[in-house]
């Protein structure tokens, strides 16, 4: 916890610092499931045989998926 606030210090403009991609995908599967998260970004890893562990190897290697994943993790902790 004090790690976090730490880095929430040093980056204060940024809401993805100190935040695991691990730590969003989780919410994001929590919060809309794996069939709502497809309809919502449409990738095979959400589509076929998803979890978590697939979907990490994934989007740590395509850039442009896990841009399209922390800006709907944004869009739901911001309301906006």
């Amino acid at each position: 916890m004090e790690n976090q606030k730490k880095s929430n210090r040093e980056q204060p403009n940024n809401p993805l610092h100190g935040v695991k991609l691990v730590d969003i995908l989780a919410l994001l599967e929590e919060h809309y499931g794996w069939d709502e998260l497809a309809n919502r970004i449409n990738i095979n890893c959400f589509k076929k045989d998803p979890s978590i562990k697939s979907s990490l190897t994934f989007l740590r290697k395509t850039p442009w998926a896990r841009d399209k994943v922390e800006r709907l993790y944004l869009k739901l902790i911001t309301g906006k």
